[in-house]
């Protein structure tokens, strides 16, 4: 059977090779200075986390189509753990095992839908849901000792940086994130995780080039923002 390539990512250096995609979960307010800049405490605190469908998943060099009914969106570039095995309430010293790759992904939010919902205290979906709501790069396969090897997260918008910041000083590390998400929600093989985003989210327009790297990928994801 083959793969659906709209629930798949490319590998780097395999052309040949896709990475079936489960669920994408993505972990918010998981940097203290962006919690700063949303209004939030930093206090490390249990993570919370929401989801977004496989409808939310495209690739790099393709367009990020903004959606009609934001007048603001803004990107969040995040480190993206890839797992290659199940889990249910694992450890956070066996956590690690369960990574089978990683990437740099693009967690676009309408933060005016966002703010109004909180507002009537609805349901954000909708803000963080919508159909290619998560570029993604390529994978780069490799286990949890291959991911300690690669540098910074930044992001350029327009050539300026305007995101960056070491995941390794995430509030959270990413093998008791992934424990206690698992003390939730049964990981399985093939599910992203999109881990938080550091300090200098901002708005995108029609135009706007996003071009995403990680020190030891270089520069992995790029994205085009065009109307919708």
């Amino acid at each position: 059977m083959s793969i659906d390539t709209h629930c798949s990512l490319p590998v780097i250096g395999q052309p040949h090779t896709r990475f079936a995609v489960n669920k994408i979960i993505c972990i918010g307010r998981n940097y203290a200075e962006h919690a700063r800049e949303m209004g939030h405490d930093p206090q490390r605190e249990p993570p919370f986390f929401f989801f977004k469908p496989q409808s939310a998943l495209t690739e790099s060099d393709t367009d990020f189509i903004s959606p009609w009914f934001s007048q603001n969106v803004h990107h969040e570039v995040e480190l993206v753990i890839a797992l290659g095995q199940s889990g249910y309430q694992v450890s956070a010293a066996d956590a690690p095992a369960l990574v089978a790759g990683f990437g740099v992904g693009l967690d676009m939010t309408c933060r005016d839908v966002q703010q109004q919902a909180k507002q009537q205290g609805r349901p954000w979906e909708l803000a963080k849901g919508f159909d290619g709501s998560a570029p993604c790069s390529a994978l780069q396969l490799g286990g949890y000792e291959e991911l300690q090897k690669m540098g910074q997260l930044s992001l350029t918008r327009n050539g300026n940086l305007v995101q960056q910041g070491d995941w390794r000083e995430m509030v959270w590390p990413v093998a008791e994130l992934i424990a206690e998400v698992s003390r939730f929600v049964r990981l399985r093989a093939g599910d992203l995780i999109f881990t938080g985003t550091p300090a200098g989210v901002g708005p995108v327009v029609p135009g706007d080039r996003l071009v995403a790297n990680l020190e030891g990928l270089g520069e992995c994801l790029r994205v085009n923002v065009v109307a919708g």
